[in-house]
């Protein structure tokens, strides 16, 4: 049986919802599931891609001629991403972002 969070969600449903908007719904779900270090870790995981796609947005913004065509290809590559870490959390897998995953295993073990 599915283990539940605090909303009621199964927790691969609840990891998967992390990514959904991105760092919107992963603050959702680090506030909100104070237990579940599954969902955590995948809530923690959704801010930090998210903070780390838009800095890298950001300066790539600043390049002329080189931004208009690398920001859609970015933004190409973050949506792929994200469907993959969607599937990844809904079969209950715990897939780490390299660099960034580690980072977020360590924020949730502090807690």
């Amino acid at each position: 049986m599915e283990e539940k969070n605090h909303s009621g969600l199964d927790q691969n449903v609840a990891g998967a919802l992390a990514y959904f908007f991105g760092a919107l719904t992963g603050i959702f779900f680090l506030v909100t599931e104070k237990e579940n270090k599954f969902v955590r870790f995948h809530a923690m995981q959704s801010i930090m891609v998210t903070v780390a796609v838009f800095a890298i947005q950001v300066v790539i913004g600043f390049i002329p001629f080189l931004n208009m065509i690398l920001v859609p290809l970015i933004g190409l590559a973050t949506f792929a991403g994200w469907v993959f870490l969607m599937y990844k959390a809904f079969n209950n897998e715990e897939f780490m972002v390299p660099y960034i995953g580690e980072m977020a295993k360590k924020q949730i073990e502090k807690a």
